[in-house]
């Protein structure tokens, strides 16, 4: 089957997102709902720097039932990302067309969209963000080949994100409005044909 054909596939039969090719220095792995990632995922979720824009300061047995939830289904994947071996970032890669963001712009079936969290407040402001956005991004495309465009959807007041995302190669293509936040929808795509019109 060709790309074009598995573009043309209905919703129902796109995969789950894919583990994304990544080269050293960076690796991921699908983050587990208990052990020693749980308390990496549940730790980071407490930091003001994350709290502010991801609002889940939840309580660790929440945290389990979300990863747990996420793994068991088909349009998120959890990952924790380690740079040069070390823990470095809580990453979900979602499949537009089962999110809520699919109603928000003309999107294609195997888009796939990234929400992302540095761990460590100290590791921010040091080009590692932008680095690690252009290399998911890359290592989505090149683990799926049926898929043209990469997504995020920042808060509009995130500067720094804003700006590592568009250092990483993303192109702003408007504003979405959620109930909790107005978001720019940044888009990655594989050519410039695939940009929206």
């Amino acid at each position: 089957m060709t790309a074009a054909q598995q573009r043309a596939q209905p919703a129902a039969a796109v995969p789950r997102p894919p583990l994304p090719v990544l080269d050293a220095p960076w690796s991921a792995h699908a983050a587990q709902a208990d052990g020693p990632d749980l308390d990496l995922v549940h730790g980071w979720m407490q930091s003001p720097h994350i709290d502010a824009f991801w609002h889940q300061a939840w309580p660790r047995e929440r945290w389990a039932k979300e990863i747990s939830g996420h793994l068991a289904g088909d349009t998120i994947l959890p990952l924790l990302v380690e740079h040069d071996g070390s823990p470095f970032a809580y990453i979900e890669v979602y499949r537009v067309v089962r999110d809520r963001i699919a109603g928000k712009y003309p999107h294609r079936d195997h888009d796939l969209g990234l929400h992302i969290a540095i761990g460590e407040a100290a590791r921010t402001g040091q080009g590692l963000g932008r680095s690690l956005l252009r290399a998911l991004a890359d290592g989505l495309l090149a683990a799926d080949p049926a898929c043209d465009r990469v997504v995020a959807e920042p808060d509009v007041t995130n500067t720094p994100s804003l700006k590592a995302f568009a250092a990483a190669g993303f192109h702003t293509a408007g504003e979405i409005a959620f109930p909790e936040k107005t978001a720019a929808l940044l888009i990655r795509p594989r050519h410039e044909k695939d940009l929206p019109r």
